[in-house]
C-alpha cells in the first residue's frame, strides 16, 4: 500500500524569523492521523532567517537528524561542540539523558534552509553523543546513499534505532530500484523537484508512506532530491 501526503497538507507555523512546515504533529499543529510513521517522529522543513535562530534549549531520548539544504546552521551545545553545518553535512545528536543545544543562521543575506527529522530511540537514558559526516554529490547521483544506520555502516552516522536514512539525487534518465522488506515501513520524503515513487507522481515537499511493499521504485525524477527512511513498524 502507498499513501501520497502532499506538501500543502503538512502543518505550517509562520513565526515571522522562522517559517517552518510539520509532516507530523508537532507544537502548535496537531492531527491524531499524522502522529509519526513507524518510529519516524518529526520532519520539519524550517527555513531560518539571516541573523535569527533557535536560541538553547533541551532534548531528551531522541535522534535527531538535521540535513541542511541552503545556507549553513551553527550548532552549538552542552557536549561541547560548536559547529557548522553546510549543505551536504549530516548531524546526528542522540538526546539521551539530556542535552541543550541552540541553533543559528549567522549569515547576513541568505536563509538557511534544513530539515529536522527525529527518530524514536530503542533504549531510553543513553549518554548524549554528537556526529557529523559529510556525503557529496556525487555519491548520491543517481543512488542512494545510506547516510544514517543503527551499524555506522558504509560511513553512515549512527543511530540508537531501529532506521535507516538513505539520500539520492535523481534526475532524467537516472532510476533507483531498492527492494523492501513489508514486515517494515518506507517513508520517502522528496526534499526537492519532481520524482515518481512506485509510478506516483510527487512535487516538493510530498512524501510517500509505503506498507507491505517488497519494492521500491524511483523513476521520472526532474532535479529530484529524495530521502528514504526505512523503518521498525
Amino acid at each position: 500500500m502507498l499513501t501520497v501526503r502532499k506538501s500543502q497538507d503538512r502543518g505550517h507555523a509562520d513565526h515571522g524569523w522562522l517559517h517552518s512546515f510539520h509532516s507530523f504533529s508537532f507544537a502548535g499543529y496537531y492531527d491524531p492521523r499524522h502522529m509519526g510513521f513507524g518510529n519516524l517522529r518529526v520532519i520539519n522543513e524550517d527555513r531560518i532567517a539571516p541573523g535569527t535562530g533557535f536560541g538553547t534549549h533541551s532534548h531528551r531520548d531522541m535522534e535527531i537528524i538535521s540535513y541542511v539544504l541552503s545556507g549553513e546552521l551553527a550548532h552549538k551545545d552542552s557536549m561541547g561542540n560548536v559547529k557548522g553545518i553546510p549543505p551536504g553535512d549530516v548531524q546526528r545528536m542522540s538526546a539521551g539523558t539530556g542535552v541543550t543545544h541552540s541553533e543559528f543562521n549567522h549569515a547576513a543575506g541568505e536563509t538557511t534552509h534544513f530539515l529536522q527529522i527525529w527518530i524514536v530511540p530503542d533504549e531510553r537514558g543513553i549518554a548524549p553523543s554528537y556526529e557529523q559526516k559529510t556525503f557529496t554529490a556525487a555519491e548520491k547521483r543517481g543512488a542512494l546513499r545510506l547516510v544514517a544506520s543503527p551499524d555506522g555502516a558504509q560511513g553512515s552516522v549512527t543511530v540508537h534505532a531501529d532506521a535507516t536514512l538513505y539520500a539520492g539525487l535523481l534526475d532524467g534518465p537516472e532510476a533507483v530500484t531498492q527492494p523492501l522488506n513489508p514486515a517494515r515501513k518506507t517513508y520517502v520524503h522528496l526534499v526537492r523537484g519532481a520524482l515518481c515513487v512506485n509510478g506516483q507522481p510527487l512535487a516538493a515537499g510530498d512524501a510517500a508512506l509505503l506498507e507491505n511493499e517488497s519494492s521500491l521504485a524511483l523513476t521520472g525524477g526532474q532535479d529530484a532530491e529524495v530521502l528514504v527512511f526505512d523503518l521498525a513498524a
